[in-house]
């Protein structure tokens, strides 16, 4: 039975979101002569002096306003960022997307990344999905065909970093854009059925187990097994929880069976009075023990799938200590005060995906 708590509780946070978070970025938050959002936001709603503009911070948001599309705005502000994502970053000469251009709209960082790459493979899903334009899903298909033909090893997994002309940087496979990789394909198998997607992602997820989770704990660690100077992340635990056991597919494989236990130890170790910490070690020691709202809503969207998890009071200690009337506190230190006032581009995404899971689940 729907908890009604919860419900009113949801329905204040969504309320936030779609009220005031939403117009910051179709407004203020948005350069408007080129198309893309500011990498961030100060605390008095103004831009940050602007270094770069990242192709992932664009997709992200193109995610956001594309699962939004009947909100007023909202359908228009999604192709301006679909048509501005292709504009600005696509390396015609090369293929593929770089990493970032300056504020001059040049080329910055002309490096391929398997993060970058899968986050355009994550919104365009979406994005098709509500519109069905050729157009969209003939650069979903791009982006899938370059992760596959480009980034891929022979081993199931993928590289994280690549040259702009697509030569090896040495730096081999790592979780965090491999994580996003796996929901990426998640979401395109949603859109659509595709073969060859499912079997990189089955494919995808044995290699996780086989090279990223270490036995005792069925934690995800961030670099492969016997890397030097490894550690965990609890918010990631969490977040490829959620993924896994949310697709049928995934339901009861291996990975997911490591990450039920994970979840566990991740809580145990690393939430302390509600608060999620940033680092730890495999021992369970803090490495960093920074309260990041991504985290935080990672941990809330989890919970959904644990029968009987205080549901409702995690949201309201989300709520109470990372939103506020105007937007978000990034992060807050060790101590709980906030250390990082600006607000990135970049979270929406995450605080969308956790009130769709909430949503779900109330």
């Amino acid at each position: 039975m729907p908890d009604p708590s919860l419900h009113t509780a949801l329905t204040a946070t969504q309320a936030h979101f779609r009220d005031t978070l939403v117009p910051l970025w179709q407004g203020v938050g948005l350069n408007a002569d080129m198309g893309l959002p500011f990498e961030a936001l100060s605390e008095n709603l103004q831009p940050m002096p602007v270094q770069r503009y990242r192709a992932m911070a664009c997709a992200r948001q193109l995610y956001v306003f594309a699962s939004l599309i009947d909100l007023p705005g909202a359908r228009e502000h999604a192709a301006t960022l679909f048509r501005s994502l292709q504009r600005h970053f696509h390396d015609a000469e090369h293929g593929g997307w770089f990493y970032s251009i300056d504020a001059q709209g040049k080329p910055l960082d002309r490096r391929k990344d398997l993060y970058t790459h899968a986050f355009i493979v994550f919104a365009c899903a979406h994005y098709w999905a509500k519109v069905r334009e050729p157009l969209v899903e003939s650069v979903l298909n791009a982006a899938l065909a370059v992760v596959s033909q480009r980034f891929s090893t022979a081993d199931g997994l993928y590289e994280a970093v690549l040259a702009e002309d697509w030569a090896l940087q040495g730096s081999g496979p790592l979780q965090n854009p491999l994580m996003h990789l796996a929901e990426a394909f998640l979401a395109t198998l949603q859109a659509r059925p595709d073969k060859p997607t499912q079997t990189a992602l089955l494919a995808l997820c044995k290699a996780m187990q086989a090279r990223f989770v270490e036995p005792v704990h069925g934690i995800m660690l961030e670099k492969p097994r016997g890397a030097g100077d490894n550690w965990f992340e609890p918010g990631h635990q969490f977040e490829w929880l959620f993924l896994v056991q949310t697709s049928p597919l995934l339901q009861d494989t291996p990975l997911h069976r490591s990450l039920r236990r994970a979840f566990e130890y991740a809580e145990q170790v690393g939430v302390k009075d509600g608060a999620v910490l940033s680092m730890l070690k495999l021992d369970g020691s803090v490495i960093d023990g920074t309260q990041r709202i991504w985290a935080q809503a990672e941990y809330l969207r989890a919970l959904t799938l644990l029968p009987g998890a205080p549901v409702d009071k995690q949201l309201q200690v989300f709520s109470e200590r990372f939103l506020h009337a105007q937007g978000w506190h990034e992060c807050r230190d060790g101590t709980g005060v906030v250390s990082r006032k600006d607000m990135p581009s970049t979270t929406p995404y995450h605080l969308l995906t956790c009130y769709q899971g909430l949503q779900a689940f109330a």
